[in-house]
């Protein structure tokens, strides 16, 4: 009897999933102008990720074959909050199934995981000249801050 395919699905992140998340944060960083695409970087941050869950969690889409889409929460703790936050990174949906409410449907997740295991807030980066994405964001609850990113890199 042939299988069935299912919708996609959302589920926590492998380390057997380290190639498809390589390529979907490649064409992240292809097209945000403060990051290169790396997959050596790429991967070896992931890594530090999957197997360390303590750090925070990968959620991907996936169908039957497929990682479609994901977003990284990392946790750390905030004194303002009093307790411990998500700083919401990777959020992307593969270019070929956007617009169809994947991203909506990842982000929601991601929300609904932090309200459950008692997070504070969530904090994410996005790109100042993408109004697109911006309205995404803002769109899920969202709101702009006074506080600006600035950044010390080390290579």
């Amino acid at each position: 009897m042939p299988k069935v395919s299912t919708a996609p699905r959302i589920e926590p992140a492998t380390i057997e999933d380290l190639p498809q998340l390589v390529e979907l944060l490649v064409a992240l960083f292809s097209v945000e102008a403060d990051f290169r695409p790396d997959k050596t970087k790429q991967e070896h941050g992931l890594r530090l990720i999957l197997e360390q869950p303590n750090r925070g969690r990968i959620f991907v889409l996936r169908t039957d074959h497929q990682v479609i889409g994901m977003v990284n929460l990392l946790f750390t703790i905030s004194t303002a909050e009093g307790g411990l936050v998500i700083l919401m990174e990777d959020v992307i949906i593969h270019p070929q199934h956007r617009r169809q409410g994947y991203g909506t449907q990842l982000l929601r997740y991601a929300i609904d995981f932090a309200r459950e295991k008692n997070f504070r807030r969530i904090t994410l980066l996005t790109d100042k000249i993408s109004a697109e994405s911006q309205a995404f964001f803002a769109h899920n609850g969202f709101s702009h801050s006074s506080m600006i990113p600035m950044r010390l890199v080390f290579d």
